[in-house]
């Protein structure tokens, strides 16, 4: 791996924390809304995390850095980071009996409930910490990283 993928990898983990933690706070922010603009409850959104396809910009990086040769000697990379991308929950809404609530079903199996947010407040500050401690260990890499080419600087100087 070159030097400095160690810097994007983790930066790019870092911004899929990001990405999920946005999605938690929209979630809790969330929990209580019973109707959206497409007049449905709000629907439970979460983060899914895929491979970050960055062959064509090592190509283009090794060829503008290096004259097309691999002078680094990283041949055989094969990460590149992470992407997320925000899904929605298909999970059942949580219905609560409230027959006087103007939003209650008025027929059918659930007549006189009403349809909340499939938001579980435990669960999305479970996720929050797991967030929160993946992006910390993201960032700790990036200082490690910062570390190590500092004190490889200071060798090569001596």
């Amino acid at each position: 791996m070159k030097f400095f993928q160690t810097f994007d990898v983790a930066a790019s983990g870092m911004r899929a924390e990001q990405t999920r933690m946005d999605l938690i706070s929209e979630n809790i922010a969330n929990a209580n809304t019973v109707k959206t603009a497409d007049g449905m409850p709000y629907r439970r959104k979460y983060a899914v995390c895929e491979a970050q396809n960055k062959d064509a910009f090592d190509s283009e990086f090794a060829t503008a850095s290096f004259d097309g040769t691999d002078k680094a000697g990283a041949s055989g990379f094969s990460g590149g980071g992470v992407n997320a991308r925000a899904m929605v929950s298909k999970e059942d809404f949580k219905w609560v009996y409230d027959p006087t609530n103007p939003n209650a079903e008025k027929e059918g199996k659930h007549a006189g409930y009403v349809a909340m947010p499939n938001v579980n407040i435990i669960t999305e500050m479970t996720s929050m910490m797991q967030a929160t401690r993946a992006y910390e260990a993201n960032s700790t890499i990036i200082e490690s990283a910062k570390a190590m080419a500092s004190k490889a600087m200071e060798i090569g100087r001596g």
